[in-house]
């Protein structure tokens, strides 16, 4: 039993770092060097082709994640794309026949996670799956290991569009400047052999360093910008609470959940972050598995009912009995600590762009 569950947990760490190896190579190479490399290591995709109704089993581990696809690699060592729908179910593969297999919101399916997966085929040929199974212990990893990859992957990928920016404006920078330069040589030129064109000339050369100084306000003003893109604010913040030892939405709870999500849509590069909470009633275990289905059940109800795309919501996570926002010991207090807090999260980069184009305008 050790060594099965030893040899899973190394495999899954293995699909882990191969996924995160070409992130931290990008920002010791330059983009076009890194570009030809990721596109020479990258393994093809195998798209099986299968007769509609026709059965296909798969186990490996998932290297790839899309709001309604993955990849998987199978043992051979294979990449197979595997469609996701509203009818796929996601359970537990539990070892213990005593006890109901665990069921798992579509966000479980994490990158480096070791799953068997049964499909079927569609008209159009493609494999859809019906059932995914993987054991709780391998959840727990490919949870771990993706709160570590993912910020690594995104601080690289940001880091390489602001130089990338930054270099554009430098280069449009060096171009106007040539050309503004070649432009007061000329008005030059003319002043010396034509005194009578000294008073146009001299407004031309002024319109020419008012140009540049607008533009030279735009590039630092886009610069701004660029430097708080992956600086997040919160827009709004709201706790949805629960009776005890429950995680069904009561009315008043999803009333809250529609008018925040109707808030949401309306942002710009928005993402919702939801956090689950317990009361101090129970042991910590509990409360801890008890405010991850909390905070599962509002990611389900956004996702369902308000067409949410599950790459604008963060990973659920459920802090138990911890972070309470009031006393334990009166009813009150643990009402309220019974909750949900859920939050719309904007970039600074996006919102402050509307206010510093108006400022450069009106110069």
């Amino acid at each position: 039993m050790m060594n099965t569950r030893s040899f899973r947990l190394l495999s899954v760490l293995l699909a882990a770092f191969a996924l995160w190896l070409p992130a931290a190579a990008q920002t010791q190479e330059n983009a076009a060097t890194s570009d030809k490399m990721k596109s020479q290591s990258q393994p093809a995709v195998a798209t099986i082709r299968v007769a509609a109704g026709q059965k296909q089993k798969i186990s490996g581990v998932i290297v790839s994640r899309e709001a309604d696809s993955m990849i998987v690699r199978d043992s051979a060592g294979a990449d197979v794309a595997v469609r996701l729908t509203s009818y796929t179910k996601m359970t537990e593969r539990k070892g213990n026949p005593f006890r109901k297999a665990k069921a798992y919101p579509v966000t479980a399916l994490l990158r480096g996670l070791e799953v068997d997966v049964e499909a079927r085929g569609n008209d159009a040929g493609e494999l859809v799956a019906e059932k995914i199974k993987f054991t709780d212990d391998d959840f727990g990893v490919a949870r771990s290991l993706e709160s570590r990859v993912a910020p690594v992957e995104t601080r690289v990928t940001s880091t390489e569009g602001r130089m990338d920016t930054a270099e554009n404006r430098i280069t449009a920078t060096e171009q106007n400047a040539q050309r503004l330069s070649g432009q007061l040589e000329e008005l030059s030129a003319v002043a010396n052999t034509a005194r009578g064109g000294a008073k146009a000339a001299q407004e031309t050369a002024d319109q020419a360093l008012a140009a540049a100084k607008a533009n030279s306000a735009e590039i630092q003003s886009t610069n701004d910008r660029i430097s708080q893109i992956d600086n997040y604010e919160a827009k709004q913040n709201i706790a949805v609470n629960f009776k005890v030892n429950s995680a069904v939405l009561s009315a008043e709870a999803k009333a809250a959940l529609d008018e925040i999500a109707t808030q949401a849509k309306g942002e710009k590069g928005y993402l919702i972050q939801v956090t689950g909470y317990a009361s101090a009633d129970g042991g910590a275990v509990k409360n801890r598995t008890l405010s991850e289905r909390r905070a599962d059940a509002v990611i389900r109800y956004l996702a369902e009912n308000h067409d949410v795309p599950l790459h604008r919501m963060i990973n659920p996570f459920g802090f138990g009995e911890l972070k309470p926002v009031a006393e334990n010991d009166t009813r009150d207090g643990r009402r309220q600590n019974r909750r949900v807090e859920v939050a719309i999260l904007v970039s600074k980069g996006l919102t402050a762009s509307t206010t510093t184009t108006s400022s450069v305008s009106s110069q």
